[in-house]
């Protein structure tokens, strides 16, 4: 058997695949002609952000699995995936206290001025300090939109951290623990010194922070976004940064060219490149359960995280 690895992953996964049997064959490259080629005769693909499209599955002629190595599986065409019986996966949850740790990275380093402070004393430019204004966060408050894995967790430190107020919009969560939940999204961003967005990309949350939602901001709150790019309406971002709206964004997902474009004029927006669960621990803990979907499914049982368990046939 074979598994089809469309980015790198972590050797730890790789070594699960080699002890079941199951040899990993590394693609070139992600074009989907190029995946369409190399998968024909894999039983098995894993993949990351790249996803794999509906030309992809093209060449697919005994495929019977498809993992995404991760939370995020929009880049999967389901529809092409249902019409070669194929099941998909995820890896959701894994990676969550790697990607809640790094947005407190972002969150400290904005409120301190850390990314525009270091270019300023590279370039030997004084008066930094003077230059804008710095807060601390005890006390204060956070609306944390979407109460997953990885918004819980993000909730829970700050309140650990900072003993900040929390508040949740996530429509979905039922529990939310000692916290509280924002009467409504708007209300929260009224409320909100920070505003950190954790929530799946769907048709009613894409560009859920546009112009109206900004001007409903407290000014002066602070964004964090480390869970897709299509949350933000970016144009609506880039006013809300110049009227001082919104003190300062830091952003680990965007859309291509963002860090080029228009919201590079702020020197109060930090761009990460999607670092969130990039650290060591987290590549080996996703890749393990990536690979362990994969021997799960070629070995005739069912992912627990199928998006898909309708294909599924119990072995005879």
């Amino acid at each position: 058997m074979k598994c089809l690895v469309v980015q790198p992953i972590h050797e730890d996964g790789l070594a699960i695949l080699r002890a079941a049997g199951i040899e990993p064959v590394l693609a070139p490259g992600t074009d989907p002609d190029v995946l369409a080629r190399m998968v024909r005769g894999c039983d098995g693909v894993i993949t990351r952000d790249a996803g794999f499209s509906a030309a992809a599955f093209e060449g697919a002629d005994r495929l019977q699995v498809v993992v995404v190595h991760g939370t995020g599986h929009d880049a999967v065409n389901k529809a092409a995936a249902f019409e070669k019986g194929v099941l998909v996966a995820n890896t959701p949850g894994v990676n969550a206290r790697s990607v809640a740790e790094h947005a407190l990275a972002l969150t400290l380093a904005l409120a301190r001025g850390v990314s525009a402070a270091d270019a300023a004393e590279r370039s030997g430019t004084a008066g930094f300090r003077e230059s804008r204004t710095f807060v601390e966060f005890e006390g204060k408050t956070a609306l944390i939109i979407g109460w997953g894995a990885i918004g819980s967790r993000f909730g829970r430190i700050l309140d650990a951290a900072f003993g900040m107020r929390i508040l949740v919009h996530s429509p979905h969560a039922r529990d939310i623990g000692p916290y509280t939940r924002a009467a409504s999204l708007e209300a929260g961003l009224g409320a909100a010194d920070l505003i950190s967005l954790h929530t799946p990309m769907r048709a009613d949350t894409r560009h859920m922070m546009n112009a109206e939602r900004f001007a409903a901001v407290k000014p002066g709150a602070l964004l964090v976004n480390l869970a897709r790019a299509g949350l933000v309406d970016e144009a609506a971002l880039d006013a809300a940064l110049g009227s001082g709206r919104i003190a300062g964004a830091g952003l680990d997902v965007y859309s291509p060219g963002a860090a080029q474009g228009p919201l590079a004029r702020h020197g109060n927006v930090i761009f990460t490149p999607h670092l969130g669960a990039t650290t060591e621990e987290a590549l080996s803990r996703v890749a393990r359960a990536a690979a362990g979907h994969v021997v799960t499914a070629l070995s005739g049982g069912l992912p627990a995280t199928t998006l898909n368990p309708e294909l599924w046939k119990a072995p005879a």
